[in-house]
């Protein structure tokens, strides 16, 4: 049976109020989703997890009006649950990384923990050229940034820490992040051959 009303449009209705196209948009790809999701876990909490997470933040986008794959909802929505994954085998490896990191990660090029000697050697320098170019950050995304990524702390600890809610860390590691890439591309800085 053909799906009378396509997800664009339910995407439409939702960004214009309508609360319920979302759970007719959850409810017509959950079981391709889920499935997806648990092909490359294989493990049903982790799955429920990082579905959940997924709706989270294609809802989170939606609100913004940050949303413009026009007709190809289902594709973007895989892929937000794709670099969900990614997150998870990158944390569960005690990668210095950051959930929802739909930014570029500078941290992924010091994801092998067999580096040989001179790998440690490159990633050193890195961590240190990264550290130079966050002292170029407004404060209080430094600041964020530096508990996050090299005092290995969670979104929960930087806010009881910092005394701002949740939402108002995340944002600004985000926009640190965002900076970083700026910075990084305004130096032409190579970060990994």
């Amino acid at each position: 049976m053909r799906n009378i009303v396509d997800d664009s449009a339910l995407v439409k209705d939702y960004i214009n109020g309508n609360e319920l196209a979302i759970e007719l948009l959850i409810k017509r790809h959950q079981q391709r989703l889920y499935s997806f999701i648990y092909s490359k876990i294989h493990d049903r909490d982790t799955t429920e997890d990082i579905f959940q997470d997924t709706f989270i933040k294609v809802i989170r986008t939606l609100k913004r009006g940050n949303y413009n794959e026009e007709g190809k909802f289902l594709p973007w929505v895989m892929r937000i649950a794709h670099n969900l994954i990614i997150d998870h085998f990158r944390k569960s490896n005690r990668m210095p990384t950051f959930n929802n990191s739909d930014e570029f990660d500078i941290f992924s090029v010091l994801s092998d923990g067999a580096l040989n000697a001179e790998g440690k050697i490159i990633k050193e320098q890195i961590l240190n050229d990264v550290k130079e170019l966050v002292e170029e950050l407004p404060d209080e995304q430094k600041e964020v940034l530096i508990m996050r990524i090299y005092n290995d702390m969670s979104f929960n600890e930087i806010s009881e820490n910092t005394g701002v809610s949740i939402n108002t860390a995340l944002g600004r590691m985000r926009y640190a992040l965002i900076n970083l890439r700026k910075i990084i591309e305004k130096n032409k800085i190579i970060l990994a051959d």
